[in-house]
């Protein structure tokens, strides 16, 4: 895993709505790169909706939240449209953003996550991440 300092690796990659994301599109702005093992499972999903419901709270503190899986855009469009996830789902078929981040280059990808810097250094890296509090959490660390 990279750790707190580190400079954030840029990735490109197809989002659940087709449109291509960088990390560099989002300099200046805090970011949470959360890495969930498959689109639609039981923890992916409360952690998601956990995200989802404190989506105002990381609007006011300009921060933008990026989940990753390995899953392909239908799968990831399905899962965001069955939520409404008012946020992006990329879609890293080619596990290039995994394997940079530390979440894995085979199977599913870990249940890590990232909170980036607006220069894209990691602020934090959770590397124990609880399904359940994670969202939380996480505000928490960007408001404290």
């Amino acid at each position: 895993m990279l750790k707190q300092g580190d400079q954030a690796p840029n990735f490109s990659v197809k989002a659940h709505n087709g449109e291509t994301v960088s990390l560099s599109d989002y300099s200046g702005k805090h970011v949470i790169l959360w890495f969930y093992p498959k689109a639609d499972t039981p923890g992916c999903t409360i952690e998601g909706k956990g995200f989802c419901d404190s989506i105002k709270e990381f609007n006011q503190e300009s921060t933008v939240i990026l989940g990753v899986s390995f899953d392909d855009v239908a799968s990831n469009k399905a899962f965001a449209d069955k939520f409404s996830f008012p946020y992006l789902l990329l879609c890293d078929t080619e596990r290039m953003i995994g394997q940079a981040y530390g979440a894995g280059s085979e199977g599913l990808a870990k249940r890590i996550s990232y909170l980036i810097g607006p220069d894209q250094t990691i602020v934090k890296a959770y590397d124990d991440v609880d399904y359940n509090t994670h969202p939380q959490d996480v505000l928490n660390d960007i408001t404290n």
